[in-house]
């Protein structure tokens, strides 16, 4: 059976009606436009430090707050919507359980390690409420790669995948790595900007 006729077959598993599935694909679509755009809107407007009584600190601990709320119900809603899902006999085996098993591992590593090594306020876009790092950070994890919250966060949706055995799994994997993809195209050069306007602050 050749690659395309597999591929054919992982798709037609995929039950797109299921309500819990439409939920999750939707939430992995939302939570990175919420927290990009959240962001730069308070880098505009300052609004949520205006509605945290100008306190930025206060406004980057509420933000946070919510992004970490949306995350964990995002999860929990992929994890319920599997159990929803068919389970793929190409995948339901001990060999791919295992390598699940080892994606979901590293990619929790680099999520928490990128996490211990930003700070909550690094971690959730602090640098658009004006809280900005001196210098780079080059070591663990991210010295392994760019990303290593995005490209963790990944690991994470394709590990539970593989384990549970789910061609949704790895639809819903291939979307957070493309929503992903497109939201570095918007962050990048715009977390570039805010660093280059203190530079040129600096060398007034």
């Amino acid at each position: 059976m050749g690659l395309q006729q597999i591929a054919l077959d992982l798709f037609n598993d995929i039950n797109f009606n299921d309500k819990k599935f439409q939920t999750s694909l939707f939430f992995i679509i939302f939570n990175p436009l919420y927290w990009n755009f959240g962001a730069r809107l308070e880098y505009y407007t300052k609004a949520v430090s205006t509605l945290c009584f100008n306190n930025k600190k206060f406004a980057v601990y509420v933000f946070s707050l919510t992004v970490f709320t949306l995350g964990l119900f995002r999860d929990e809603i992929y994890r319920a919507a599997l159990m929803d899902q068919p389970t793929s006999p190409y995948l339901d085996n001990a060999l791919l359980k295992l390598i699940g098993v080892a994606a979901f591992g590293w990619g929790s590593t680099l999520v928490l390690s990128s996490m211990y090594k930003l700070g909550i306020v690094g971690t959730y876009l602090g640098d658009h409420f004006g809280f900005l790092f001196d210098e780079r950070i080059v070591d663990f994890p991210f010295n392994v790669c760019d990303n290593p919250m995005y490209d963790g966060s990944t690991l994470c949706f394709l590990g539970t995948a593989l384990f549970y055995g789910k061609p949704a799994g790895l639809f819903a994997s291939a979307l957070v790595y493309t929503m992903y993809q497109i939201v570095l195209l918007i962050e990048e050069p715009f977390t570039a900007k805010i660093y280059s306007k203190r530079a040129a602050k600096k060398s007034q």
